[in-house]
């Protein structure tokens, strides 16, 4: 009796773990796309992924720097919101962002900061109630993706994404990430839908006039 009900407490653990995933996944299947085929949109939002300890992006952080270079350059998009953590001086995730992108050629006047971007949920709030974003594209990689896109349309910002899986990522970061992202799923889905939390505000800062996007 006792191995029965371990089991079924187990499997019903398993359940709300993995379901939110599931969810995320299916809602994000028809709106997933490459460069080459997504739809134009006036803005790709570029999600932080941390620093080297030199301050300057990751790896991770790069490709998804590279891949938004890749839908400016296409003529896809005609901004960047790079947005990331800079709750510390010494800690400037979007400026290292803007610099590398300025490096790969992109305009600085079509690079836009958002230094409260500390977590998905805070960067598609911000997105649409600071930058006032109607529509977007997102980058990031592919584990995160359906997280992101999710969260965005449900908080009212239309959005679509494209993967910045540029490369074969080591097998333990792979599984790290995942785990992680179960959790963060979970936690997502209950802010999204029943915590609605409000992230940093602060006042609006329009990257388009009214009716420009």
């Amino acid at each position: 009796m006792i191995t029965i009900i371990l089991i079924s407490l187990i499997a019903i653990a398993l359940l709300v773990a993995l379901l939110p995933q599931l969810v995320t996944r299916l809602y994000t299947l028809p709106r997933l796309y490459s460069v080459a085929n997504v739809p134009a949109s006036p803005v790709a939002i570029v999600f932080g992924a941390g620093l080297r300890r030199d301050g300057t992006p990751s790896p991770v952080l790069r490709d998804r720097i590279d891949t938004a270079v890749e839908l400016y350059s296409s003529g896809k998009v005609q901004k960047l919101l790079m947005s990331g953590d800079n709750r510390f001086i010494e800690y400037n995730e979007p400026g290292a962002m803007r610099d590398y992108a300025i490096s790969r050629g992109i305009p600085s006047e079509d690079i836009v900061l958002d230094y409260a971007g500390r977590r998905t949920y805070d960067t598609c709030y911000r997105a649409k109630h600071i930058f006032q974003v109607e529509t977007a594209t997102l980058v990031t990689q592919g584990f995160h993706l359906p997280r992101a896109i999710y969260v965005c349309n449900s908080l009212g910002l239309p959005a679509v994404g494209v993967s910045a899986d540029t490369r074969q990522y080591r097998s333990f970061s792979r599984f790290y990430w995942e785990l992680r992202e179960t959790v963060a799923t979970l936690v997502a889905l209950w802010e999204v839908h029943i915590s609605q939390p409000v992230p940093v505000l602060g006042n609006p800062e329009p990257i388009f006039p009214k009716g420009a996007q």
